[in-house]
């Protein structure tokens, strides 16, 4: 029998040009052996997610999501709680496509991401649990995470938000550390701070040093935790994210590895927690790294072995963090 493969596209995502690739993409399909046909999302809540557990229970082989990282996100929600999985491509057409960053896909190219089941590299990928809810590459809680609520869709992901705040958010002054009390594999935290971060690869926003040290399918999530609220010196964190990744050691970072999370906020109140950019509920929360949990293509003879190299960015806006800051980042001796 035929192995089958079910595309799930978002016709909204890539400036609304996705349907003009459907044709092609079932053709490249069909030539990888597999009987292929296609479901397009409506407006409908979940309706990605619903498709995908339909699928799922069908006992499709291959289920290939195409969209931003908010339906491929409704994807592996759908085939995550299922016993037995099919195997996952991911074609992206949204703004960030930090997954597809990460497993070197090609983001520009629906038809060439296709290509890739072609190619035949997959990887055993780690999914991230929060409460009934999952997540491919981010999770995060925090009045400096719940302020991505507020700002454009294209700044909804978390380093996307901290170039936002440089280009002077109205916002910011109501950026305040909450007392948080989070246990990890090797410690507990009591104490204030405006974000806690779990990724799961090195990709967060579209830059790679966020967590430097990041590896595909380890069974671990890297967490930061940014104790701190003062703009200056959240700027100088940025700063150092951007010269090579140097955050992790910052006096007001907790950077570890831990396989599971339990957060909450010992005021009582609720914290937002954001799950690759969108609301997921509310602390407190448990979470949980489900390792190697869904087989996905990827270019796998492109992914570097060690982290990716330093992320290059304009001088011109290192400057800019460095005069809002007034504090030397680079190392240069100068500000500016």
């Amino acid at each position: 029998m035929m192995p089958r493969a079910r595309l799930i596209y978002n016709p909204t995502s890539g400036n609304e040009g996705m349907r003009r690739y459907v044709a092609d993409i079932l053709d490249v399909l069909e030539q990888a052996g597999y009987e292929s046909s296609a479901f397009q999302t409506t407006p409908k809540p979940f309706s990605a997610k619903q498709e995908a557990a339909r699928a799922t229970a069908a006992g499709f082989d291959l289920i290939v999501g195409a969209g931003g990282d908010g339906t491929i996100n409704e994807v592996i929600n759908g085939i995550a709680p299922a016993p037995h999985r099919p195997k996952l491509a991911i074609i992206p057409a949204g703004t960030t496509n930090d997954y597809a960053r990460a497993l070197r896909i090609p983001r520009d190219d629906p038809v060439a991401a296709a290509k890739l089941v072609l190619k035949g590299q997959t990887l055993a990928m780690d999914i991230g649990r929060a409460g009934k809810h999952y997540f491919m590459n981010i999770a995060a809680g925090g009045l400096l995470t719940e302020l991505t609520y507020q700002v454009p869709s294209e700044f909804k992901s978390i380093f996307g938000y901290f170039a936002y705040v440089v280009k002077g958010a109205e916002m910011l002054p109501a950026v305040s550390a909450v007392p948080m009390h989070l246990e990890y594999d090797d410690g507990v935290y009591d104490g204030p701070a405006s974000m806690f971060l779990l990724g799961m690869t090195n990709s967060v926003g579209g830059f790679e040093q966020i967590v430097p040290d990041s590896a595909l399918g380890d069974g671990t999530f890297s967490l930061i935790v940014v104790k701190t609220a003062n703009l200056a010196e959240i700027l100088v964190l940025m700063g150092k994210v951007l010269n090579g990744g140097k955050h992790v050691d910052d006096p007001n970072i907790i950077y570890t590895k831990t396989a599971k999370l339990s957060a909450t906020r010992t005021d009582g109140e609720p914290m937002k927690i954001n799950l690759d950019g969108d609301y997921g509920g509310v602390t407190p929360m448990q979470f949980e790294n489900l390792k190697q949990h869904i087989e996905m293509f990827a270019n796998v003879d492109e992914i570097p072995k060690k982290n990716l190299g330093p992320d290059v960015i304009p001088a011109s806006y290192m400057a800019e963090i460095e005069e809002v800051a007034h504090h030397d980042v680079d190392g240069d001796g100068k500000i500016g």
